[in-house]
């Protein structure tokens, strides 16, 4: 199997997995709030889906996606919740029938591409690899947001070992969209699978060190979880100044998610009441 037929099949998985999570739930389920401040689990599923239209154009047509790119750009940090508002009329039949539609025009979409592809993106552009990588991990990401709202612990899967390369391969973006340089020092990640298999990145001598699960690493880097609900163990200066500001998404960090509090963390679906979340 090809590095994509492999990533393909992983996003497919990933994308029956959410659909299973949404479906049949009642109307007053989907309005449910999620750790995203003002979302609900509506907003999430149409946040999917927008992204998802929006793949399939940079991959069908690229020159048409970077001429809409600067006027989307152009509306700032806003954008996506004006995104969110603007689907709220919409019902959750629509919702859902929106994402499936989406997410199966970007999968056939993305079948055609070679995997060194360049494609562009509102960061920086990626190969069709990375590209469809960067789909699983949103919908992972976004897919514990509705866990959490719903009250569903999730089951890990080998499929976070996209997640959490993507993660340690955006340690610069991190950096790099708060204005700061990048660090000069590398960072060695060692992490253990779901299925306590080891997973590792980065150079084995490296003073730096970021240690312990992967699901606590995959959850901290798409800031799903502060680093003090993980069990991470992290050594040295430049993996500590990292691991507060990780980020594998394009786009504004936001604020972040606050600290749990003791027994909250490590995967846990308990959030109420804390605000400031990154969407």
């Amino acid at each position: 199997m090809g590095l994509m037929d492999e990533l393909l099949a992983d996003l497919r998985a990933e994308t029956a997995e959410f659909d299973a999570m949404i479906e049949g739930l009642g109307p007053d389920e989907w309005e449910l709030p999620t750790p995203a401040e003002g979302w609900a689990v509506r907003d999430q599923v149409g946040h999917l889906a927008w992204f998802d239209d929006a793949a399939t154009v940079s991959a069908d047509d690229p020159g048409a996606f970077r001429a809409a790119l600067p006027a989307f750009l152009a509306r700032g940090d806003s954008a996506v919740d004006e995104l969110a508002a603007a689907s709220r009329g919409l019902t959750a039949a629509q919702l859902h029938e929106w994402f499936r539609e989406a997410r199966a025009r970007g999968l056939e979409s993305f079948a055609r591409l070679d995997a060194g592809a360049r494609l562009p993106w509102y960061g920086p552009g990626m190969s069709a690899a990375s590209f469809v990588t960067a789909r699983l991990m949103e919908t992972w990401a976004h897919g514990q947001d509705v866990a959490d709202a719903l009250g569903v612990t999730r089951v890990p899967t080998a499929r976070l070992r996209h997640v959490a390369t993507l993660g340690v391969r955006a340690m610069p973006y991190g950096f790099a969209v708060r204005g700061l340089e990048p660090p000069s020092r590398p960072v060695r990640v060692e992490l253990a699978m779901p299925d306590g298999s080891p997973w590792e990145a980065g150079p084995p001598d490296a003073a730096d060190v970021v240690r312990g699960s992967m699901v606590d690493f995959c959850l901290l880097v798409v800031r799903r979880r502060h680093l003090a609900d993980t069990s991470l163990q992290v050594r040295g200066e430049t993996a500590r100044t990292w691991t507060a500001i990780a980020q594998a998404f394009a786009g504004p960090p936001g604020k972040g998610r606050a600290p749990l509090g003791p027994g909250q963390g490590t995967g846990s679906s308990t959030w109420a009441g804390r605000a400031g979340q990154a969407k």
